[in-house]
């Protein structure tokens, strides 16, 4: 068996430690872009989300409403999830006569040119005054009355 060297010391050289620092420096780095990736991506889903959700939202209430819209633009700005959102409809006429589209986009407020969500619907003109719908009665799901 070989004898040790009493003059030599053991443990990690000063390039051992400067190399395994390095490679901890990298892995850091590349943990911080991906972690930073990552907020960006869960920003922007949310957004996507909460502009989706006001987009149908908005969609909906123009198809529940009384009154079927006017063709051409309108816009107006909104409170909602702690931040203030704008939305722009656009109603065109189609090529059924009783039948509407609207396009509708869904922006912040502060940066109105940037479309976070477009929403596209159909809608028909409301029923006359005084019409109720049919009410359906009868066996659901083979249960008698």
């Amino acid at each position: 068996m070989g004898r040790r060297c009493p003059d030599r010391l053991e443990g990690f050289t000063l390039i051992e430690v400067l190399v395994a620092l390095a490679i901890v420096a990298l892995a850091m780095l590349a943990l911080n872009t991906q972690l930073n990736r990552y907020a960006i991506s869960a920003s922007h889903i949310q957004q996507k989300t909460i502009a989706s959700w006001i987009a149908t939202n908005r969609i909906t209430e123009l198809s529940v409403s009384g009154e079927w819209p006017s063709l051409g633009t309108s816009q107006s700005e909104l409170q909602f999830a702690n931040q203030l959102w704008q939305w722009r409809a656009e109603v065109t006429k189609t090529e059924v006569e009783n039948l509407r589209r609207v396009d509708l986009y869904v922006s912040l407020s502060a940066q109105p040119n940037q479309i976070i969500h477009r929403v596209s619907g159909f809608l028909e003109p409301p029923p006359p005054p005084g019409f109720y719908p049919t009410r359906w009665i009868g066996n659901v799901m083979g249960s008698a009355e």
